[in-house]
């Protein structure tokens, strides 16, 4: 069966769709890559499995130094630790909480920079406006799969000698000019999760330019213990285990077809809904290869209907999105006391109005085209050129 059948499988349009649906390999193929731990009984501690997916990951993503993690929040806290980084971080309020928690958790100061209004990723402008004497790095986050101004923050972060760390976190196999993501910067931490496009259950990773680290970060991983009888810092405890190794190992495998599937499910939705009055989705760089992880859409006045009202609209069909990401981090009870959403106008702006719909790799066409007409019809726009109900 080819990847456009069976994206089109027939059936599930009248089946409640959530926002995203972990992929997994064949039941078999990963029960095979297991069996070998019931005899080894090695089931964590950074064991064969745990070793192998490092070095798939390696050859991969193109780089020489890879650590792996629980999941993407302690490798971000470990990566900031590592650094040796003291003061304040200039990141964006526009991401989800374990961007901003890992600064804070690290006793660190998160400085929030506007976001750019076409792709959403953080301002380079805005990033170097709010540089100061105590600005000890930038912590930038690859939007929804597409990359930041990566040669504007190497610029700055050059010029004023400070760490760059990428939240790559969407970004899981996307390239620029045929370079991975997980090359830029001085480190690119990425999630696992489920919901991700590629996922280990639960887990994450470190890719880092400077090879000394890597020592550090194992040893952080696993208490601090540098040795049978010695524990010389305070480290975490945040190894990835051999099942999550596994099951990364196989979904490794099948990766270039979640992403031809995802591809399709992204052009349907661009071929419904590219051009409706109000809509705006973020384009695609012509030198960028991305990974489809997710669908957003921001809702402009001239649509003719609220982000929320969309929202509503699709819930009561049995369709689920998320807003993603609203609210910004800027404006969380933990944060908003010392922080001003206002001070990041065009985060503000996006924040009320976008909305990410179904994204995963067996979301049927059918499917797709039924999101759309649903979309279209809280709009002014009509159906009447039929693209809400378009077929391949």
């Amino acid at each position: 069966m080819d990847v456009e059948q069976h994206v089109s499988g027939e059936g599930a349009a009248e089946q409640p769709i959530l926002v995203t649906r972990s992929s997994m390999p064949p039941l078999q193929e990963y029960v095979a890559e297991i069996a070998p731990l019931w005899e080894s009984h090695w089931l964590t501690n950074m064991g064969r499995k745990h070793r192998e997916f490092s070095q798939m990951l390696e050859q991969r993503l193109e780089v020489e130094n890879v650590c792996l993690f629980t999941n993407g929040h302690n490798a971000l806290e470990c990566i900031l630790e590592a650094l040796e980084v003291e003061g304040e971080v200039i990141t964006t309020p526009f991401t989800f909480a374990s961007t901003t928690h890992a600064i804070v958790r690290k006793g660190l100061v998160p400085v929030f920079a506007d976001i750019r209004p076409d792709d959403f990723t953080i301002d380079p402008a805005s990033v170097e406006a709010l540089i100061t004497p105590r600005t000890c790095a930038i912590l930038p986050v690859h939007v929804y799969g597409g990359l930041c101004d990566l040669d504007a923050l190497d610029d700055i972060a050059r010029r004023h000698s400070l760490k760059l760390v990428y939240d790559a976190a969407h970004a899981f196999g996307v390239r620029r000019a045929g370079v991975s993501a997980a090359a830029f910067g001085d480190a690119s931490m990425f999630s696992f999760h489920a919901t991700k496009v590629f996922n280990t259950i639960e887990g994450g990773a470190v890719c880092f330019r400077d090879p000394s680290l890597e020592q550090k970060l194992d040893q952080w991983k696993n208490f601090g213990i540098t040795g049978a009888e010695s524990v010389e810092y305070v480290g975490g405890n945040a190894k990835m285990n051999e099942f999550c190794a596994a099951m990364g190992i196989c979904n490794l495998r099948h990766f270039d077809e979640e992403i031809a599937k995802r591809k399709l499910v992204s052009e349907r939705y661009r071929r419904n809904l590219e051009g409706v009055g109000g809509l705006r989705l973020p384009p695609f760089p012509a030198d960028v290869e991305p990974n489809y992880a997710y669908m957003p859409v921001v809702f402009e006045d001239a649509f003719g209907a609220t982000r929320d009202e969309v929202y509503e609209a699709l819930r009561a069909r049995g369709v689920n999105p998320r807003k993603y990401f609203y609210p910004l981090v800027s404006d969380y009870a933990c944060y908003r006391d010392r922080y001003s959403s206002a001070a990041t106008p065009v985060a503000q702006w996006v924040a009320a109005r976008v909305l990410t719909l179904p994204m995963y790799a067996d979301l049927s066409l059918e499917d797709v085209d039924r999101i759309c007409a649903i979309v279209r019809a809280c709009g002014n726009a009509d159906d009447a050129d039929g693209r809400g109900a378009d077929r391949r």
